[in-house]
């Protein structure tokens, strides 16, 4: 019989020879889609501004590494209070990555930027440098608002809790004091977080953050939101309340409200005085949505009420404002949001949308006409 292996040796071995042609092939292929795609990407003209030293909390040399890859990169930090770009480093940019103290994108800054196609923000609220005539152009605008909700969500729910504890009244006794004072603590009434009621007014990005993390806690969650549907109520585990009774039941009640005309001092001195007997409230939204007036008011009449506030209006509050001498506010310097280090996740969360967006994908945080409505 012939031998059938050397027969077919040849046959096998051009076999061999075929694919490993057709694997040279493939590789030379993806190589040089590769080289184009960088080539392409840093033709890109793009700029990164904004106010200079939040440019560097907000992009690192890691975050600025990440755009280097992808653009060619010009840095303009603008000075405290500037808000205008040289119009001449406008020509050409394709895209706009920024932060805190962003120029004005208004009609003029847009004409000298004609080939403009995305704006980029490694930060929160977009209004206060989009104007209404920003919008009559055909430039996509993306914000790390729901970055920057993660810590104020991270920062609401521990203060829940030391809160439900009544850690901020006994410290300060303790400290007052030099006494311990632990039987006044156990005998008064202390929430705990066990059977309590924490109350959260409106479930946006950051009261639903705080309501998914209170899931850990065995307490009940009451939830103030006209805009919220029953089956989302119910995904969130939350009881939908008036705004009366969330303030009459809540052991904790937690302001995650946005500033709009129609919230301006939306949270009235009845309410706060209908505050259960040493109920905490916490704001770490925006000072405006309260009436500051009517909160101090009450706090002086029940010191047993507790309010932590990192935020008020106007902010800082005036040297003269109760704010800092009662002895049932804790005042805190707006450090709920994005500081430090975590000012570093609104960039690289705005650098993967971009790569969402030049891949074609489904992107997460663009903010349009219609939604900039209902945002602080």
């Amino acid at each position: 019989m012939p031998n059938s292996n050397k027969t077919r040796q040849p046959d096998r071995l051009l076999g061999n020879e075929h694919c490993g042609g057709i694997l040279i092939i493939a590789f030379f292929v993806f190589f040089q889609r590769k080289i184009m795609e960088s080539f392409d990407s840093m033709m890109k003209k793009t700029l990164l501004t904004g106010n200079a030293r939040s440019l560097d909390w907000v992009y690192g040399p890691d975050e600025r590494g990440m755009l280097e890859e992808r653009f060619s990169l010009t840095v303009c930090p603008l000075d405290d209070g500037e808000t205008a770009l040289d119009p001449s480093l406008l020509a050409d940019a394709d895209y706009l990555f920024g932060t805190w103290g962003m120029p004005t994108l208004d009609d003029a800054f847009l004409e000298a930027a004609p080939n403009l196609k995305a704006v980029f923000y490694s930060a929160g609220a977009i209004k206060g440098f989009t104007p209404e005539s920003f919008w009559n152009h055909d430039v996509r605008i993306f914000s790390a608002w729901q970055a920057n909700a993660v810590p104020v969500s991270e920062y609401s729910f521990a203060q829940i809790i030391l809160s439900l504890k009544r850690f901020w009244p006994i410290a300060d006794q303790i400290r007052a004091d030099r006494a311990w004072h632990r039987d006044a603590y156990l005998e008064s009434h202390v929430p705990g977080c066990f059977h309590s009621t924490v109350g959260l007014l409106s479930l946006g990005q950051i009261g639903r953050l705080v309501a998914e993390r209170l899931k850990t806690l065995e307490v009940e969650v009451l939830a103030y939101d006209p805009f919220v549907q029953p089956e989302q109520a119910e995904a969130l585990g939350v009881e939908m309340v008036s705004l009366d009774e969330i303030f009459a039941r809540s052991d904790v009640i937690s302001c995650h409200t946005p500033w709009l005309p129609e919230t301006e001092k939306m949270l009235q001195g009845h309410h706060f005085g209908a505050m259960k007997t040493n109920a905490t409230f916490i704001n770490t939204a925006r000072g405006a949505v309260v009436n500051e007036e009517d909160l101090i008011a009450v706090l002086k009449e029940r010191p047993d009420l507790m309010a932590l506030l990192d935020v008020t209006y106007p902010e800082p509050p005036a040297s003269d404002s109760p704010f800092y001498s009662l002895p049932n506010v804790v005042l805190t310097p707006h450090i709920a949001g994005s500081i430090t280090n975590e000012c570093r996740r609104m960039a690289k969360w705005m650098i993967e949308e971009y790569d969402r967006l030049r891949a074609g994908e489904p992107v997460r945080y663009e903010v349009t006409r219609e939604r900039v409505a209902t945002m602080a």
